[in-house]
């Protein structure tokens, strides 16, 4: 029969059975502790008839460990973000680990409450896309030697394990395509400032343009404000316009700017299938290709984010489990180039 809020006692009391028995059984300690093959299976199927669910809360308070990860990003409406949670949770499965997963909507005081309710929640180790720097909680989170993962973006002055593409590299070698394409008017479109990533990519677009001779025009840097970015995108492009009317090309700092972008183009009538206008993204969508086939694009490494991720994670929770001294790492994954002459 259906039962919902089975528990040890319940399985026990059906199969005649000590707590410690079931317990060990379902925790896959079955053979070590040296219980029969047939008691095991009599122990799994009553369980699933049941439809036992372990209270993972009682057990990390228990063993200290609840074999979960709890994953903060800025926006689970992102693909880019959806297929990074996609791929650690494939990683975190691999290892025994389940995952939770929270949007803090790109706002601080979100993605601080976040932090506290997983800590709450005793998972065993956290990864973060950040929205800036916390001086409270991920803060915290460091000097109390909590499992730490940032990822896309980081904070240079916190000694903190983090994954990031090579973001300076990547935005310069787009850059420099356009140049050797003969694009001289170059506009930088991005967001954001306040993260260390979005200005490396910035240092590329600048430092690329100053190597080839070209004057960086400030008229040609376009900061769109992330709040309601939809819109104020459109500010932004009409200003660059109007102040340089033959802007030949747009790097975009990042895919989400690009998608806004492709909707005024069409919006004003501005034909960007011929390759007529210069453009290149920082990651891409599925549609891209078909809506700009001349655009250069940085493919951030997902499958690569995701797994690096989890493994510096689970290291980190694997030395401290064993008592030895932990070092944060900084693994650097490459993008892949997708450029068209």
């Amino acid at each position: 029969m259906f039962q919902m809020g089975a528990s040890l006692k319940d399985i026990a009391e059906r199969l005649n059975l000590s707590k410690t028995t079931v317990s060990w059984v379902l925790s896959g300690q079955g053979d070590a502790k040296g219980i029969s093959e047939m008691t095991q299976q009599r122990v799994i199927q009553c369980a699933q008839e049941l439809s036992y669910h372990p209270n993972l809360l009682a057990r990390s308070l228990n063993t200290g460990v609840s074999k979960t990860i709890g994953l903060i990003l800025p926006s689970i409406s992102d693909s880019f973000y959806a297929h990074v949670a996609n791929e650690i949770e494939y990683e975190a499965k691999k290892e025994g680990y389940s995952l939770m997963i929270a949007s803090s909507n790109a706002e601080i005081e979100r993605e601080n409450a976040m932090i506290r309710l997983f800590r709450s929640k005793k998972v065993d180790g956290m990864v973060i896309a950040p929205t800036k720097i916390s001086d409270r909680e991920i803060v915290a989170l460091a000097n109390d030697r909590y499992p730490l993962v940032l990822f896309d973006r980081y904070f240079p002055d916190l000694n903190i394990n983090h994954v990031i593409i090579d973001n300076e590299k990547s935005s310069s070698m787009l850059v420099r395509h356009l140049v050797e394409k003969g694009y001289r008017k170059i506009a930088l479109i991005t967001t954001n400032p306040h993260l260390f990533t979005m200005n490396k990519r910035r240092e590329g677009y600048v430092n690329t343009l100053s190597d080839a001779g070209i004057h960086v025009d400030p008229n040609l840097y376009g900061e769109v404000p992330y709040i309601n970015y939809k819109e104020n995108i459109k500010t932004t492009l009409d200003r660059i316009f109007e102040t340089v009317p033959d802007v030949d090309a747009f790097f975009f700092a990042t895919h989400i700017l690009a998608i806004e972008a492709f909707q005024y183009f069409h919006d004003k009538g501005i034909d960007i299938s011929k390759g007529g206008i210069g453009l290149a993204s920082m990651h891409s969508e599925t549609l891209f290709r078909m809506v700009a086939p001349y655009i250069d694009i940085a493919h951030f490494p997902v499958k690569g984010i995701g797994k690096s991720t989890v493994q510096v994670l689970l290291g980190q929770i694997k030395a401290q489990e064993a008592g030895q001294e932990y070092v944060p790492q900084e693994v650097v994954v490459p993008c892949l180039l997708d450029l068209v002459d």
